[in-house]
């Protein structure tokens, strides 16, 4: 069972109080208002009267003069009780004639970090600090073209004897430089007083840590960039950094070839970043250029309906499914239908990929891995059988926090099968 809103009564005398909700005009329609509530990351598109309306509601005045209101100023009758009703459903209203509405944010998780503001860290993204991203990009670039030495390559994630040791120190300075990125992300959010939240997530059959920041839909399209882009620049400038510290700070070889070894595998990170048919961070820039609203969603059904219209083609048989872009404007419907194709090839090149090839790699790794603490225990050397030993740990430790969030992330798919093997 669920508990269900409760039935508030709304007449013309109720007076509403809501909570603190954020209101901005459409990026592409004055006569559209963006409402929400950023603790929720509920946001609603309504017709600019209606977010009038809101107004007059938050200042105090009754339905019934609300409505008054908006006759006399705009010249056009609404219905504010049904728009309470509504925005009641959304989260958005806390109590009506005193009495309290049940908030659905208590059982949400509160935001990292609810601390920081943009008086904190508005100081990161302004003028000066962008200039100084910018330099030391351009030093970077400039001493890679003199010095091609020091451009990256494969050989140098490799950097010691022992392979299970080499992933095990790679991997603790991928973590930190993905944790950097990822709060890059929530530090954007937090510039522009949008909540936000870090945790892991699946792409695919890849584990990813992510940030929500659902509240960035409460700024305009341009401020929406910096949150998007946060977490790449941060990248570029880590591994531009670390390139001048390695070619100019003469260290010890091997905090030297232990920095290489990090500027390779952020990296490798950067390609993930352009698999714009996951919602990776440029699939978020492309979403806004396109100026669509919900690409991802509606590409993948637009690509379901497809595929049930191929079948029933197949069948020889009438498909039942409608064309779900068909309600969409006609820029956001053109854009949805070519991204369903790319979305349909990248993830059939990708999972092909990965079972062609990654898994393949991984098991073939973990059972030489095997084979060395096997031998090991029958009298082999013992180095080697605690390298493998390390690279056991890791792959399954990745795997295991995989399964875990894909589980956690994907409930009704365990729900369904479940409830089918339950007599």
């Amino acid at each position: 069972m669920t508990d269900a809103t409760p039935t508030v009564l709304i007449t013309a005398e109720s007076r509403v109080g809501l909570h603190r909700l954020i209101a901005r005009s459409d990026d592409d329609d004055p006569d559209v208002v963006i409402v929400g509530r950023a603790e929720i990351g509920e946001y609603v598109e309504l017709p600019a009267v209606y977010g009038e309306a809101i107004r007059l509601l938050s200042e105090g005045h009754s339905v019934g003069s609300a409505e008054e209101r908006v006759v006399a100023e705009q010249g056009v009758e609404i219905d504010v009780a049904e728009l309470v009703e509504a925005v009641t459903e959304l989260g958005f209203v806390r109590s009506v004639d005193g009495r309290p509405v049940p908030d659905p944010a208590a059982g949400t998780p509160r935001s990292h970090f609810p601390w920081l503001t943009e008086r904190h860290v508005g100081w990161l993204f302004s003028r000066p600090m962008k200039l100084a991203w910018l330099a030391t990009v351009a030093a970077a670039l400039v001493t890679l073209a003199v010095r091609p030495s020091l451009l990256p390559h494969y050989e140098d994630f490799f950097w010691g004897e022992y392979v299970g040791l080499t992933v095990l120190v790679n991997t603790v300075l991928m973590s930190m430089a993905m944790s950097m990125h990822e709060l890059m992300h929530l530090t954007a959010a937090r510039s522009l007083g949008v909540p936000g939240r870090i945790g892991f997530g699946t792409r695919l059959h890849n584990l990813v840590v992510q940030t929500d920041v659902t509240g960035v839909w409460g700024v305009s399209r341009r401020s929406r960039y910096r949150v998007y882009l946060a977490g790449l620049a941060w990248d570029l400038f880590l591994m531009a950094a670390v390139t001048l510290l390695v070619a100019y700070a003469s260290l010890p070889p091997l905090a030297t070839a232990v920095l290489q070894a990090m500027v390779v595998a952020v990296l490798m990170t950067i390609p993930f970043q352009m698999q714009v048919y996951m919602r990776t961070d440029l699939y978020y820039v492309l979403r806004d250029l396109l100026r669509t609203r919900n690409l991802f969603e509606d590409g993948l059904a637009f690509a379901r309906y497809l595929r049930a219209k191929a079948w029933a083609a197949l069948r020889r048989r009438p498909s039942r499914q409608e064309d779900p872009t068909a309600d969409l404007a006609p820029h956001e419907r053109r854009a949805t239908r070519v991204y369903a194709v790319f979305l349909v090839i990248g993830a059939a090149v990708s999972l092909g990929g990965f079972a062609l090839f990654t898994a393949p790699i991984a098991i073939v790794a973990v059972l030489r891995a095997l084979s060395a603490v096997t031998n090991a225990l029958t009298g082999g050397p013992v180095l080697p059988a605690l390298d493998s030993g390390l690279l056991i740990l890791i792959e399954g430790s990745i795997q295991a926090l995989f399964v875990m969030t894909f589980i956690r992330t994907h409930p009704r798919w365990f729900h369904w099968i479940g409830r089918r093997g339950t007599a």
